[in-house]
């Protein structure tokens, strides 16, 4: 099993399918690594020439699959995932890339199946499965993995969150974008108390800009 990997980034492959590939150069020799869509982002940002990354085998018929991960954390909870039934390796994935790692372990751990069900090809049945045999585990998990949840933080009015994400899909923007700057912008207490949907899209906006610039 291979644990972690230290080397140098080569590329940064993009697919028809939308998975990405990091091609590692460790050793002289080239290894092709499936990471997420955050932590692409976060290597292109950066401009990052170097990196140890935590992988993930998988071994199928005739196939071997190198999945990459930012943490040993984030890597512990993507094996949780697909240790339930039914979640497969890329649903696990898409949890994870679309929710980040504290906001998919507070949404498992609080219950909060309207988050879960957000990411893509996740429903409603899903989310209640993944919450109903991973909540007690990642309570525990959680603190040993030194993973901060708020059991009572507070989410945007269902009303306010409908029309935000409505206009940030119809400005072009994904899914995983939007959910990962709600995440951002809802940590500002201030703006959790304001009611004009304008000024969330406005924050979201700047948010967004900010995370391309």
């Amino acid at each position: 099993m291979i644990n972690f990997l230290r080397g140098e980034v080569v590329s940064i492959l993009r697919s028809h399918n939308k998975r990405i590939m990091l091609v590692l150069e460790v050793n002289n020799i080239g290894y092709e690594i499936q990471i997420f869509s955050r932590f692409a982002r976060e290597i292109e940002a950066k401009e990052i020439k170097s990196l140890q990354i935590f992988t993930h085998l998988q071994i199928r018929d005739d196939q071997q699959i190198l999945y990459g991960f930012m943490s040993t954390a984030q890597r512990d909870l993507f094996r949780q995932l697909i240790g339930v039934s039914g979640i497969g390796v890329q649903s696990a994935i898409a949890l994870i890339d679309t929710l980040g790692l504290e906001d998919l372990v507070q949404a498992i751990v609080t219950g909060n199946i309207k988050m879960l069900s957000k990411t893509p090809g996740v429903g409603q049945k899903t989310a209640e499965r993944i919450a109903l045999e991973l909540k007690t585990k990642l309570s525990q998990w959680r603190i040993e993995a030194g993973i901060n949840v708020n059991q009572e933080r507070v989410s945007p009015p269902a009303d306010i969150l409908a029309d935000l994400e409505m206009t940030l899909l119809a400005l072009g923007y994904t899914n995983d974008e939007i959910q990962q700057a709600i995440s951002v912008i809802s940590q500002d207490n201030i703006l959790l108390k304001n009611t004009m949907v304008e000024e969330w899209i406005r924050r979201a906006i700047s948010h967004l800009s900010a995370d391309i610039n």
